[in-house]
């Protein structure tokens, strides 16, 4: 699981920023929300347009593209424009109760990667530029020639796989079911060698599972899938007690967003990883919000749910923990920040949704009033 990452010269984000997935002193939600090790199954970030939400999301879709794209993915692009030419981040797991720490440094102009990675205070991989010293297999060995801006731990996994490192393999194993969707954009990145299109999800399982959600929450809709061949294959919605199917590409934005996302959602929950959501509100209804975030929590063993939303029904108690919430706020030349909700000691029974509109918590638009 994800306890803490930290970005620096990252986007919008130019000073050390810290998040953090370690639960604090709440009892809410705590059978729901938390795991056994205290680590929190998910985070929310809220915030104006423009001030970097997106951004501090990116940030893990970078550390899973740059471990396991297919297409070369060059660190530098994420340079913070108005900062100097460094770029810091840090990833802190905790993998059956063993701290996993992995930092990446890349200068843009001498274009020199550093990378480092532990296991409990222990090094098992020392990269500065071109050299390495690595020993995750128990053996000591000496790496040269390591090409500029290209991740050393990334050729070491698909070299070796980890078979002699438990630890590190069920880490990759946690990272490689993670998923990426921003649901504006129908932007998907899948880690795994495994299909989850809506289509390649109805061909193997069917209609039920997708139905049986529909069912148990009362959406008065189920879906028809007709396959008549791998070329010609319909998805179709139909409405309680109505006899006309609605086409997929003529349904609503809403409606083709969920059954899209579900196959996605599902797997998560059910093999562990991170879900990470940009744009989560696109065409959903706020109780629809609600509903996928509960059932995340409710059903989510091993598994987070990492995402950004403007909905502010969802900063709720009942929901969310404060120490979930995130607000992003940018600060003209000092780039974004952020503001922990539970920074302010908000207490569970106070409305988190009116404290925030209220400007407690920041992360809100200055827009000035058009009656003023």
């Amino acid at each position: 699981m994800l306890i803490e990452y930290s970005i620096k010269g990252f986007k919008s984000f130019l000073k050390q920023t810290t998040i953090d997935l370690k639960a604090k002193n709440y009892k809410i939600l705590t059978g729901t929300n938390t795991c056994s090790d205290n680590v929190l199954k998910g985070l929310m970030f809220v915030g104006a347009n423009a001030s970097g939400k997106s951004n501090v999301v990116l940030a893990l879709k970078l550390l899973l593209d740059l471990l396991f794209a297919r297409t070369d993915v060059s660190i530098g692009n994420y340079k913070c424009k108005f900062g100097d030419e460094e770029i810091s981040l840090s990833y802190k797991f905790l993998i059956d109760g063993k701290e996993i720490i992995y930092t990446v440094d890349y200068n843009c102009e001498e274009k020199i990667t550093v990378e480092k990675l532990s296991v409990d205070n222990d090094f098992v991989l020392d990269r500065i530029g071109s050299t390495a010293t690595e020993t995750t297999s128990g053996t000591k060995k000496y790496i040269d020639k390591i090409q500029d801006g290209s991740l050393i731990l990334r050729e070491i996994y698909f070299n070796s796989k980890f078979r002699s490192n438990e630890t590190l393999k069920k880490w990759f194993n946690f990272l490689m079911n993670s998923i990426y969707i921003d649901l504006y954009k129908q932007e998907v990145s899948v880690y795994r060698d495994v299909n989850l299109d809506l289509s390649e999800h109805l061909n193997k399982n069917g209609v039920e599972q997708i139905n049986s959600f529909f069912k148990e929450f009362n959406f008065g809709q189920s879906v028809e899938y007709d396959n008549v061949s791998e070329k010609n294959s319909q998805i179709y919605f139909k409405r309680d007690n109505v006899n006309a199917k609605i086409p997929y590409t003529l349904e609503s934005l809403g409606n083709q967003n969920l059954v899209t996302l579900l196959p996605k959602f599902f797997y998560v929950i059910e093999n562990g990883g991170m879900l990470i959501l940009d744009e989560f509100s696109s065409g959903f209804h706020n109780d629809l919000e609600e509903l996928l975030i509960s059932y995340f929590m409710k059903h989510a063993q091993y598994a987070q749910l990492i995402f950004v939303s403007h909905s502010t029904n969802l900063l709720s108690n009942r929901l969310l923990r404060p120490d979930q919430i995130y607000t992003v706020d940018f600060e003209s030349i000092s780039g974004s920040v952020i503001n922990r909700i539970s920074n302010q000691q908000p207490r569970e029974g106070q409305n988190l949704e009116k404290m925030y509109l209220g400007g407690v918590f920041d992360g809100l638009p200055k827009y000035k009033s058009i009656n003023s």
